[in-house]
């Protein structure tokens, strides 16, 4: 089982993010032409293997993944978009890459392993199994240069829910800084990358938040008057950048529909579940029955008693395969929703927050083996939510961080190890990394 990402991937991870969120909206319509109606479209069908489909829905598997010399790479970035082509609405599913699942011939693993162990064709039954859909398409996007792209629209419009500050002196081969405030802006493609990249005690789940956020925001630039009209030659440089089984000619087709997928809304949400980590490596542990309906309750069906049945029993199949020693953290919303804070509905608070009101990310940066589990549990004992535990992408980082709001800095004094307290980030949240000086 692979514990430890290889090399320094943070920056080029980005830099597809935000393509793959452009490629999503190309996809996503662009399905609409390459599909035609049949019959009263409202048919379910069952396919061998137990894989739903349904006739007039189309599902489309996105992949972002990180190539380097030498390295097929990983899906660091996985989304399912849905299109249901009666009533011109769509969705999206993101599915974190953590989460723990059978890939053929690998045992269980994180499913970002899938497409190194067998490329688009693996990820996509990994993918299926677990959503119990039949996908339809695929898109794969790897290390492109995405500010380009933003800046090719001109910049997004995105409001800030937070202040967002992270300063590393280990990343990037030189040091990284975020510096964001609150508020709605407008970013070219350098601002947004700070955006989207921002790490904060809610780990990978946070950032898909920001990620479908301002994917909503891409989606209503795209349709605005002044982009419009530049559309087909925007989708052909995107097409350029990516490997997908559909034609330049339906994605170039996708334009007219663009503002009904806007209107008509673009639900956007994550697999249901909870976080778990076994030593120092971190799961998304999901909720299958959960997931099935909401996969149904995007586009507004309903599941039948057969199908419920099959969920439950893929979700008892599934649940009995966790290893001894994994531990289970707290469960996450059940509808699979991930929500941004809301800075003019919160007010600003001075005083501390209680442990039990503060989650905390624990990345292992030391290449010390089971150093985020033991400091995972010194701070359960202390009362603080743990909502994750990882292996960093370094192990010689030389100091211990701990970067909470400025309010909370003095309740994570007198930890039992050596640390340097960080201001940064979200009132409720931290993120503790774990450098060599851990052992001293």
């Amino acid at each position: 089982m692979r514990q430890r990402r290889r090399g320094k991937r943070s920056y080029k991870r980005v830099k597809w993010i935000l393509g793959i969120m452009l490629a999503v909206l190309v996809a996503v319509a662009g399905v609409m032409v390459a599909r035609h109606h049949n019959g009263d479209g409202g048919e379910t069908v069952v396919l061998d293997g137990g894989l739903v489909k349904h006739e007039h829905i189309t599902h489309v598997l996105l992949l972002g993944v990180d190539r380097r010399e030498g390295d097929v790479g990983r899906s660091d970035t996985m989304m399912v978009a849905a299109l249901d082509e009666d009533k011109e609405k769509a969705s999206l599913l993101s599915v974190p890459r953590d989460t723990r699942v059978q890939i053929e011939g690998n045992d269980y693993e994180k499913i970002n392993h899938a497409y190194a162990y067998g490329g688009h064709k693996l990820s996509q039954e990994a993918v299926e199994k677990l959503l119990g859909t039949k996908i339809d398409h695929y898109i794969i996007i790897d290390t492109k240069a995405f500010e380009r792209i933003i800046d090719a629209l001109d910049g997004v419009d995105i409001n800030v829910e937070k202040r967002m500050y992270y300063e590393d002196p280990w990343d990037d081969n030189g040091g990284l800084v975020i510096d964001l405030y609150p508020g709605e802006q407008h970013m070219d493609g350098k601002r947004a990358i700070q955006y989207v990249r921002y790490r904060d005690g809610e780990g990978d789940i946070g950032r898909i938040g920001r990620q479908q956020k301002f994917m909503k925001a891409v989606l209503a630039k795209v349709i605005s008057p002044a982009v419009l009209p530049r559309l087909p030659k925007l989708v052909e440089e995107i097409k350029s950048a990516i490997q997908t089984d559909m034609s330049l000619a339906e994605l170039v087709e996708f334009a007219g529909k663009m503002k009904s997928i806007h209107d008509n809304g673009l639900s956007a949400q994550m697999v249901p579940g909870q976080p778990a980590y076994i030593k120092d490596v971190s799961y998304w542990i999901p909720d299958i029955t959960d997931l099935r309906e909401l996969m149904a309750e995007q586009l507004e069906l309903t599941l039948s008693d057969e199908d419920k049945e099959r969920a439950q029993k893929d979700e008892d199949a599934y649940m009995g395969t966790l290893p001894k020693g994994m531990q289970l953290l707290a469960k996450s919303k059940s509808n699979g929703t991930v929500e941004t804070a809301d800075t003019a509905k919160e007010p600003e608070k001075t005083e501390p927050m209680k442990p039990n009101e503060i989650s905390v990310m624990v990345i292992n940066d030391s290449g010390i083996n089971g150093a985020a589990a033991e400091v995972a549990e010194i701070l359960q004992r202390k009362g603080f939510i743990i909502s994750g535990v990882e292996t960093g992408k370094t192990s010689s980082r030389a100091q211990t961080t701990i970067t909470t709001s400025t309010r909370n800095t003095d309740v994570f004094y007198g930890m039992p190890f050596a640390c340097v307290i960080m201001d940064g980030g979200s009132s409720n949240q931290a993120v503790v990394h774990i450098g060599l000086d851990y052992r001293k």
